[in-house]
């Protein structure tokens, strides 16, 4: 076997695992703060919505690390998957 191929079945794997660990946050992230400015026009301030945006959750605050979290899971995603597509599969 190929060590080049070992490798990148491995980046795959990799890859393949983090995925969804990383899009669980950025989506929750992402529809909190969109609906948010939604609820906010129609004269609705769903201040909870905030919360949970910032990385509040109820008695877990991560509010002081989830935009580091958020930025290192975006960087680690993206160079996998660049990574993924700039070696071709052998």
């Amino acid at each position: 076997m190929n060590r080049s191929s070992s490798t990148q079945r491995q980046a795959r794997r990799l890859h393949r695992w983090l995925v969804p660990i990383a899009a669980a946050p950025l989506l929750l992230t992402a529809v909190s703060g969109s609906l948010y400015s939604l609820l906010l026009e129609q004269g609705i301030d769903a201040f909870w919505l905030l919360k949970i945006h910032t990385g509040r959750f109820g008695w877990l605050n991560l509010q002081p690390a989830y935009p580091m979290l958020l930025g290192a899971l975006t960087i680690v995603v993206t160079a996998s998957g660049v990574a993924m597509l700039l070696k071709p599969r052998v």
